[in-house]
């Protein structure tokens, strides 16, 4: 008798904690979704705003009309950051880039000095680059700007259709969710199928038999809940460095509404699921118990 117990005692607990497992997994899945989600905005922008204007200065620029012009660039509303390039800086970097020293085989630095300049990203579109680029060009100092037109075409039509995409998955990868949470609520409510049925032979009525079969559901939600929120935050602290540029892990607010949100589907769906698949079992008769 004693060793009897045993095993249902380890049959409950293996049965709670597979549960407890698929659901914290599943609301894991649902908490890098929303991670991305709420940083998709972030993402796009970090993608445009490395997108690279150069401003060529004309030759014998002085420095002091250059340091103004920096100045002057970085106080508008449009430009993220500036960075000064002198000609023999650039000659490094070409040389690098070429693997081979093309001044001493020409004989001197056919390069110019420029200003590396980064756009916000809501300017990073073809037509206001082609407005900024008048704008540069009024400057005295400057002598040219280029940019690859072509890139930065792609890179909007890109941008575009990832978030198209994006929100595709979202929608699909959420009806997956709710189905993985829906299947293992409802195996757990399978397996004790004769306990419903018997609840209802002694007269127990059907609110009286779900009531505890969606309270330990809810709990299950929460202990999985938990277990994810743990998973994700343990993983979202230890690469700050890493994805700094790409998440904002200064968002409290954004942050607190991803757990919310993981505790409350957890909840929701494990309750949700239970309702439906104990009222299934309720409708069902002794013989159709083993179908």
């Amino acid at each position: 008798m004693a060793k009897e117990k045993i095993k249902l005692r380890k049959s409950l607990f293996s049965s709670y904690f597979s549960t407890i497992l698929s659901i914290s997994l599943v609301l894991f899945l649902f908490g890098l979704l929303g991670l991305l989600l709420i940083n998709a905005k972030r993402l796009s922008n970090y993608v445009m705003e490395n997108v690279g204007v150069t401003l060529i200065l004309k030759e014998n620029t002085r420095e002091v009309d250059i340091i103004k012009l920096q100045k002057s660039l970085e106080a508008t509303s449009f430009i993220k950051s500036t960075r000064f390039v002198d000609k023999e800086t650039a000659a490094e970097e070409l040389k690098k880039d070429l693997g081979e020293d093309f001044v001493d085989f020409l004989g001197y630095n056919p390069l110019l000095s420029s200003i590396d300049v980064k756009v916000r990203a809501e300017f990073a579109t073809p037509e206001s680059l082609t407005q900024l680029e008048a704008q540069f060009l009024k400057f005295p100092e400057v002598q040219e700007v280029y940019y690859q037109r072509n890139l930065v075409k792609q890179l909007n039509s890109n941008v575009q259709k990832l978030s198209m995409i994006i929100l595709v998955l979202s929608g699909l990868m959420f009806t997956i969710f709710v189905a993985l949470i829906n299947n293992t609520i409802r195996l757990s409510i399978y397996s004790r199928r004769y306990l419903i049925n018997s609840m209802q032979l002694v007269g127990a009525t059907r609110s009286f038999i779900r009531f505890p079969f969606i309270i330990k559901s809810v709990m299950h939600g929460i202990y999985g809940a938990i277990i994810a929120c743990f998973i994700l935050l343990m993983i979202f602290f230890s690469y700050q460095m890493e994805l700094k540029d790409l998440i904002d892990f200064q968002d409290s607010t954004s942050l607190a509404l991803l757990i919310g949100s993981i505790f409350v589907f957890g909840i929701v769906m494990t309750a949700l699921s239970t309702y439906f698949a104990v009222n299934k079992f309720l409708r069902l008769k002794f013989d159709q118990l083993y179908y």
